[in-house]
């Protein structure tokens, strides 16, 4: 007997659409079929039916860019304290997600590369995004200025070759010195070269386009403004079909207008919707750490505590839940294109989409299931329930 579980009657989103009353079959993990109406099962075929009419099925959220959760950072080095911040964002939708670090002293990166390397290579978290510390002092947001350098090609390769291969994406400023011959390394290393943090203009974030950078992190958010007679970064990186922008859909970071600008400009299938998450991503208001900072997170909002840098917001508590049901209540963005930036959009630029990112047959069985509200009441990974609809 073949045993499968059947998620029927829900809105179910494909690559092709919404179809109304679908289903999604699951066996051993996988995907085994998904589509209209479920057909009837075949003698050997051993079925348990979930009826889930009323709700939504998308595919696992996938977050490019995530410092930490439920009170934990990822730059702590420590595992136990990165289970954390995977569990919290797990069961808030994200599946798939990249650690990413804070600006340190490149030994210690290296050393929190080890450890992320680790839980890489078991399957926890799909790579490491270095942010910093190769960004602009003017530019720093809650990164320890002191802490910056020049992008040095050979301190950018120890940090990939600290990653054991598990290196996804580095931030960094293209207009620093070594910042153009930093992003061709990666480009040819294979490591997702960002432009962000940066006091780039125009025409110098062009050449690091042409460069091989293919990201835009956090756009808007710690670079020049949009300026009439001095486009900088921000213009460049919008016009350039190579980029994808990543977006912190919170309501502080961007004004819904400025977001629908970046859709307008760059398409859905440019915008990577991403959390910038510190560790307080999932808890209450509170004093929390960030790297070697402290931040106070007040009415949701995360800030610098202290030193030059106070009072500069410090990534976000999002998790990708509520980003999603803001891109449709409040940005009234189709589902389909909330589901291009939460899921589809990161895998495939993280070299996944073959496994996640969307709901297809023998793929991974990565789903969030969503009331009529878009409110979170089901995550599946791989055919496990993280959250289970029938609990609530």
């Amino acid at each position: 007997m073949v045993e499968r579980t059947v998620l029927a009657g829900a809105r179910v989103v494909l690559p092709t659409g919404v179809v109304e009353g679908g289903h999604v079959t699951v066996e051993d993990g996988r995907i085994a079929g998904c589509g209209g109406p479920q057909a009837p099962g075949a003698p050997d075929d051993a079925r348990r039916t979930l009826d889930l009419t009323g709700h939504w099925i998308v595919p696992g959220f996938v977050d490019m860019h995530v410092h930490g959760g439920g009170g934990a950072s990822f730059s702590a080095g420590d595992p136990e304290e990165a289970l954390t911040a995977i569990r919290t964002h797990r069961a808030h939708g994200t599946t798939t997600m990249v650690a990413s670090t804070v600006t340190g002293d490149l030994d210690d990166l290296a050393r929190q590369a080890a450890v992320l390397s680790e839980l890489t290579e078991q399957g926890d978290l799909a790579g490491i995004h270095f942010e910093g510390p190769f960004i602009s002092p003017h530019r720093c947001g809650a990164h320890q200025p002191e802490l910056l350098r020049d992008p040095d090609p050979a301190d950018v390769r120890k940090l990939v070759e600290a990653a054991r291969g598990a290196a996804r994406m580095m931030t960094l400023a293209p207009e620093l010195p070594g910042g153009l011959e930093s992003v061709r390394l990666l480009a040819d290393l294979g490591v997702i070269a960002a432009v962000g943090h940066t006091d780039s203009t125009y025409e110098a974030t062009l050449d690091a386009v042409g460069a091989g950078a293919t990201v835009a992190t956090h756009l808007f958010n710690a670079m020049p403004s949009l300026m009439h007679r001095a486009p900088g970064p921000i213009a460049a990186l919008l016009e350039d079909d190579r980029v994808t922008v990543e977006l912190i859909n919170d309501g502080t970071h961007l004004h819904p207008a400025v977001l629908e600008l970046a859709f307008a400009r760059a398409g859905a299938d440019r915008v990577a919707f991403i959390t910038d998450a510190m560790g307080a991503a999932g808890m209450s208001d509170g004093m929390y750490p960030l790297g070697p900072m402290s931040v106070e997170v007040k009415d949701g909002v995360a800030r610098i505590a202290g030193g030059p840098t106070a009072g500069s917001i410090a990534g976000s508590t999002l998790t990708l839940d509520t980003a999603f049901k803001r891109a449709v209540t409040v940005d009234r963005l189709p589902v389909e294109d909330a589901v291009r930036a939460l899921s589809a959009n990161p895998a495939r630029l993280l070299g996944v989409g073959d496994r996640v990112g969307s709901l297809e047959a023998g793929k991974d069985a990565d789903l969030v299931v969503l009331d009529a509200s878009y409110d979170l009441v089901g995550v599946m990974r791989k055919g496990e329930w993280v959250v289970s609809p029938e609990a609530r």
